[in-house]
């Protein structure tokens, strides 16, 4: 493998374990859906509760696919 290769799997890897952390977190489902949305309103991106709720399933959904693809 190139070092490259090996570079990009680390930071691959390092996104999807900090985005998983953030989503898996103990902290309340409200909470960590609140500070995902402030974080969006500071770049200027307004969403409402069904569009927020929608955002998180499809990174939960992606999360799930890329550790299901990373297993085999």
């Amino acid at each position: 493998m190139k070092a490259v290769d090996c570079i990009l799997a680390f930071i691959g890897g390092a996104i999807i374990g900090a985005a998983t952390g953030i989503l898996l977190a103990p902290e309340k489902g409200t909470d960590t859906r609140e500070r995902i949305a402030e974080a969006l309103r500071k770049r200027g991106i307004r969403l409402n509760s069904k569009e927020m709720s929608d955002l998180v399933d499809d990174i939960t959904e992606e999360l799930s696919n890329s550790q299901e693809a990373a297993a085999q």
